[in-house]
């Protein structure tokens, strides 16, 4: 596919809508991508409207088009436009459903090796103040969760099994599907972290049977950072009473407070407009794109990166996974990870460290210290990896 001529006038197109193609080759897409330039200019033209008319003048006049945007992640995740709630972040989305379930002394969750680390301070949290307990399903196959051992632990005193659907570094994809096939058959609470693949990897919330999923809009989605969002499902919301409300999120009746009956009682009331405007952009454009597209050119793209860079001496791929993501782990023998990238960056080339502090359970398992992440997106090219791989080769020897 990658190297089919269609496909190759496909790419150039998407190429020419981000201008940052010209200068640099980013492969940092799972820490933030490059925008494409429709995002950016929706955003500076209702800035624009904020500089001539006001903020709230602006935002009435765009109050149609802010709810389009609940729409259209409503396709993108398979939910209801009610089951949507729009934040500043993956872990602002995926905090404000696990602080919104009534932890009770004795309650369990249950979570995967590979959990990123913001989530597990989260669970450790409430585990000293709540005193739940945190329980890790071992791995099982090539690095996903086991599931015979999730079925196993599942009893009456788990109250969320909380998965994060592709980790941040090691390119695993985990069965959400059937992580999901399985706690259908417990009362817990089914969350999903979607932040590392919505916009690379499909998701729908009815297919994985998850009661509430967390993505951000500036990885794979190619929004601008500080914009999130949270799909809860319609059945779920009773169960969950937010954090924090506002005006926005609840209602004085008398001397009660009401919440909002759909997603929204997760949001506040202030929020950057402009910056809504610009998810809204992405995941339109995405979705025009194709979501089966994408996925089937940055995987074959991914694994195009894992081949050459094995062939490479002194470099060891560290992936796991039956499945793959765009997002691909290696290491360098003669040089440490933060010093390569570095010099990665001078020569044009993004790529980041993925810090054994990011995903402990995992690396610490796996005996890894820092790595070299790198993660391709659609608008980058079989050529660019053949020259990210010419310089990563000069360093190795």
């Amino acid at each position: 596919m990658i190297h089919n001529s269609d496909t190759r006038k496909k790419v150039a197109r998407l190429r020419a809508d981000t201008p940052a193609c010209e200068n640099v080759v980013h492969f940092n897409n799972a820490g933030s991508s490059l925008p494409p330039r429709p995002v950016v200019d929706r955003m500076v033209r209702h800035l624009r409207r904020e500089e001539t008319v006001g903020g709230y003048e602006a935002a009435d006049e765009v109050a149609d088009e802010v709810e389009s945007v609940y729409e259209s992640l409503a396709v993108l995740v398979g939910a209801r436009s009610e089951e949507i709630a729009i934040t500043d972040s993956a872990t602002r989305s995926w905090l404000a459903v696990f602080t919104a379930l009534p932890w009770r002394e004795g309650d369990r969750v249950l979570t995967a090796v590979p959990e990123y680390s913001s989530n597990i301070i989260a669970m450790l949290a409430a585990a000293r103040d709540r005193g739940i307990t945190v329980d890790v399903v071992p791995s099982a196959g090539e690095g996903e969760i086991g599931l015979d051992a999730l079925r196993s632990m599942l009893d009456e005193r788990v109250r969320m099994v909380a998965i994060t659907h592709v980790p941040t570094n090691g390119g695993l994809v985990q069965p959400v599907d059937e992580i999901g096939a399985v706690v259908a058959d417990s009362p817990a609470l089914f969350l999903v972290d979607a932040c590392q693949s919505v916009g690379q990897v499909p998701f729908d919330l009815e297919e994985t049977g998850a009661d509430a999923v967390s993505s951000t809009g500036r990885k794979y989605l190619r929004a601008p950072r500080g914009t999130g969002f949270l799909a809860v499902r319609r059945s779920t919301l009773d169960r969950l009473t937010p954090a924090y409300l506002d005006l926005y999120s609840a209602r004085i009746d008398g001397d009660r407070v009401r919440l909002r009956d759909d997603a929204r009682r997760f949001e506040l009331f202030e929020r950057n407009v402009a910056a809504v405007l610009g998810l809204g952009a992405a995941v339109r454009y995405y979705l025009d794109v194709g979501p089966q597209w994408v996925h089937d050119y940055v995987t074959e793209l991914a694994a195009h990166l894992r081949e050459r860079l094995a062939d490479i001496p002194g470099v060891t791929v560290t992936d796991i996974g039956t499945r793959k993501s765009g997002i691909v782990s290696f290491r360098v023998d003669a040089i440490p990870a933060d010093v390569l990238v570095a010099r990665l960056k001078e020569r044009g080339f993004h790529v980041t460290v993925s810090a054994a502090s990011s995903t402990p359970w995992d690396m610490e398992e796996r005996g890894l210290d820092a790595l070299v992440r790198a993660s391709v997106h659609y608008y980058n090219t079989p050529d660019e990896v053949a020259r990210f791989c010419a310089e990563v080769a000069s360093f190795s020897r």
